[in-house]
Order: C-alpha cells, then sequence, then structure tokens
C-alpha cells in the first residue's frame, strides 16, 4: 500500500483538474482555479513522496504526465475561454485549445528523454509551471489588460514546446521536514488566493523568499563537484633497511 502513496497522490491531481473543469462550466471560476493551484500541490508531492520512498518508477511517470494534461493544460485553456476569451465567442475557445496541444507535446518529449538528462534539466518550461501562471493571471482578471494575457498566454504555450534548458531541482536532496513546510507555503498561498489577495501578511513574502534561496543553494551545492585530498602514500622500506635503521 505504500508503493501505491504516489500514485494516489497523482490520482488526486488528476481529480482536481477534473474538478477545477466542472466548476468553470458552472461559472464558478474562482474556486476553479483555487482546485487547479491545490493540483499543483498534489503534483510537487507525488515525485518527491516517490523519491523518498524509492519507488519511482515509469508508471508513475506516465500517470503523472496524463493528470498533468488534464490539470495544467486542459483547465487552463477552459479558464482562458472562459475569462479573457469570452468576448471572441466560438474563436476564442478554438484558440484557447491550443494550449493543451503545446503541453501535450512538450510532456510527450518528456516522457522520452532518458531520465539522466530530465534530472539535470528541462527542455522548455514544464507545464505545470505554465497552467500555473494561466490561473494565477486569471485571479488578477480584473487588473490585466486582455491584450497583455493573450501575449502571455501564447509566450508561455511556446516555452513549453522550445529547447530552452532550465534547471530541473529533482536531485535536491530534502528530507520530510521540507516536503511539510512546501505543503505548509502553498496551503499559505491557497488562503490568500482564496481571499482574493486582500491580506496577504507580510511574513508569507519573507518565507517565500528564504524557502527559495534554501533550494537554489541546495541546487548549486549538488551541482558543485568536490575535490577530495589524496592521502599520501607511506613509501615502505624493504626489511633489511628497517633492520639498518633500527640499529
Amino acid at each position: 500500500m505504500i508503493k501505491q502513496i504516489p500514485n494516489l497522490i497523482t490520482l488526486g491531481n488528476l481529480y482536481c483538474g477534473y474538478l477545477s473543469i466542472s466548476y468553470i462550466i458552472s461559472g464558478d471560476v474562482r474556486n476553479a482555479t483555487i482546485l487547479i493551484f491545490i493540483a499543483l500541490m498534489l503534483d510537487m508531492l507525488d515525485g518527491r513522496m516517490a523519491r523518498i520512498l524509492g519507488v519511482a518508477n515509469d508508471l508513475g511517470k506516465q500517470l503523472d504526465s496524463l493528470a498533468d494534461i488534464v490539470s495544467f493544460g486542459v483547465a487552463p485553456a477552459f479558464l482562458a475561454s472562459y475569462t479573457f476569451f469570452l468576448d471572441f465567442g466560438q474563436y476564442g475557445i478554438w484558440v484557447a485549445g491550443l494550449f493543451p496541444l503545446f503541453g501535450c507535446y512538450r510532456l510527450a518529449r518528456f516522457n522520452i528523454t532518458p531520465t539522466e538528462e530530465s534530472m539535470k534539466h528541462f527542455r522548455g518550461i514544464p507545464i505545470t509551471f505554465a497552467g500555473g501562471i494561466v490561473a494565477f493571471l486569471v485571479l488578477l482578471e480584473n487588473y490585466i489588460h486582455v491584450g497583455l494575457f493573450v501575449v502571455l498566454f501564447f509566450g508561455l504555450a511556446i516555452l513549453m514546446v522550445s529547447t530552452i534548458k532550465i534547471p530541473s531541482f529533482k536531485k535536491v536532496k530534502l528530507n520530510y521536514y521540507t516536503v511539510i513546510i512546501t505543503l505548509f507555503l502553498l496551503y499559505m498561498f491557497y488562503l490568500i488566493a482564496r481571499s482574493g489577495f486582500k491580506s496577504v501578511p507580510e511574513f508569507f513574502y519573507v518565507a517565500i523568499a528564504i524557502y527559495v534561496v534554501f533550494i537554489v543553494a541546495r541546487y548549486i551545492k549538488g551541482k558543485t563537484p568536490r575535490f577530495k585530498l589524496k592521502k599520501s602514500r607511506t613509501i615502505k622500506l624493504p626489511r633489511k633497511h628497517k633492520r639498518k635503521a633500527n640499529r
């Protein structure tokens, strides 16, 4: 049962994506956006838990991609079509549908990438990052011009299929306490998002800054080669010389 914990978390990510789409169709955009952030929390947790438990495998990798295309590809596209692209009618729906297509191609390319390469860096920005940014922009719908959103929306889509190398933090060794801190910070962000970013405590920004610096420092430490001093070899004298020396 322990081996299935990461897969259950991934399925929770997929279910949040489904619920988000359902809320969008019913007109509840805010809760739909929050569900995408919850899916993002679960997506950050499943891979980390799989590596901590030592149960990472190809099944989990494929399952994670299937969940991501729904939660961070299809759901953000629905968000865009029901908010910023709403005035464009059918054309808005057709154009928003390009986002999951780019994301699907990016995930397929990631799945055939050798594990050693994917552990070092990503090619193109991850779909989780792109979908999360789109959801965040939807939360700020009243403060962002539709033209700017269109540029960012398609910019993120193009960056997903680009060959830009993005550093991967998968090899950063983190313990259970770091996972708990990550979940706590994401839960704080969820509460702030639910309140409409009306009251953001100052310590939250400080905590986020410290956390980012910590992760980057661990990443740089893992990339820095360690030089070991060679031990000086002891010269062994023949037995005859040893006897003379004792005399």
